[in-house]
This record gives C-alpha cells, structure tokens and sequence, in this order.
C-alpha cells in the first residue's frame, strides 16, 4: 500500500517557563524561528511530506510570517489547536484523508533530524508504530508518601518525538473520550490495546523549554552547521 507522510506539528506553548512575552516556538535560533528550524525538518526528511501546523488562533499571525522565510514553501496547512495537547492532536488528525504515516512532533523540538525521521518512518510502516526514546543518564529515585528510594534507571527510557503511525491505528485511537492520563500519543493508541515500538532517539533532539535549552541548541546547530 502507498501512505502519505503527514507531519502533525504541535506548537501551543506560551513563554512562561521561558521568561519571555514571546512564545517559544517562536523564540529566535540562529537567526530564525525555532518554529522555522522544526517545519524544515519535515519539508527535507520526504520532498512528498504534507505539514499540518496546529498552534492557537492568537498564534496564526506569527506563523504566516515564519513560512515568508522558506525559499520554497513547503505543502502546509495551519490548524487551530485545542485546549489539551489531545484536542490539538485531534483537531490536526482531521487532515488525514488517505492511509498515511502520521507524525506527531513538537514543535519546540528543532533539531529533530532528517535520519531520525525517516528512521520512524521505516519502522511504522514494519511495526504500525515508532516511538523515538533515548537512555536516562541520570539517577533516579521515587517519592512516594514521605520516603524516597532508588530506582533501576535501566528499567526507563525518556520518550521523545515525532511519535509516528499508520493511520489506521492513530485515527481510531483519537475517537475515544478525553483521558487525563493520556500523555502523549503512545498511551492513546495503547489503549486500543496496541503495543508501541520503540526505537533509538537523538541526544540532540531537545525540547526547548528554558533559556538553557536554547543556549544549547545555538550550539548543536552551529556544530551541525
């Protein structure tokens, strides 16, 4: 069967943990957007890739003037977002017209590389899912109560994105009910009892959301650069 490739791109945070009036998607990193850097991404993995942009409608105005900055602009489209990460991620699926590979990324996450993607791609299409995860470094202990005790990192894996799907699983999967406990896309289509599939992330495929954070990733690109 011939899929699509959608890349649903979730961009509906605000600058709080960030200290900035500005939101930080649309924060500057080298010289563009961090929301640039992101939907680039997409545009080079697969030259048929279709972007769906969800953001809040206060938002729509920034985002136009990001897709001024492509030389050539890619095939998108801009969604109003919904109250939860859920209900954005809903509202983006509605897009989804024909059997696709649907990516899920965040929008804060531009350095998210075209190996990476691709790599997802690949592994959906074998397993129905893909699921980027990288090692804990750190030690880790539980709280629970008053007490505290160490835990086998091993046991974990700190979960990134694009978390990526064939369609027919991620579709039916965003008709059920809302669920607090749904944290990310995994947990959702988990629930209609599929097993996800994990696979190596990047080091480098950090989420912005402190001042650090971008001072990092001013690094990582000019290195790539």
């Amino acid at each position: 069967m011939e899929y699509k490739k959608v890349a649903i791109i979730v961009a509906g945070g605000s600058g709080t943990r960030m200290q900035s009036a500005v939101p930080k998607q649309f924060l500057e990193l080298s010289g563009k957007p961090v929301l640039y850097h992101t939907i680039a991404a997409f545009a080079a993995a697969f030259p048929d890739m279709e972007i769906v942009l969800v953001l809040p409608e206060a938002h729509f105005t920034f985002a136009n003037h990001i897709l001024q900055a492509f030389d050539k602009l890619p095939d998108i489209t801009i969604i109003k977002g919904g109250n939860t990460r859920f209900h954005s991620v809903q509202n983006g699926l509605q897009q989804v017209k024909h059997p696709a590979v649907v990516f899920v990324h965040d929008g804060v996450r531009p350095l998210v590389s075209t190996t990476l993607i691709r790599a997802c791609y690949e592994a959906a299409i074998i397993h129905g899912s893909a699921i980027p995860v990288i090692d804990m470094k750190d030690s880790i202990r539980e709280i629970s109560g008053g007490n505290n005790a160490a835990v086998d990192r091993d046991r974990f894996r700190i979960i990134q994105t694009p978390q990526t799907f064939l369609s027919e699983l991620i579709l039916p999967a965003f008709e059920l009910p809302y669920d607090p406990l749904f944290t990310d896309e995994a947990t959702v289509v988990e629930r209609l009892g599929h097993p996800v599939h994990l696979l190596p992330g990047e080091e480098s495929n950090i989420k912005i959301t402190k001042p650090l954070d971008l001072v990092i990733a001013e690094v990582l690109l000019r290195e790539r650069g």
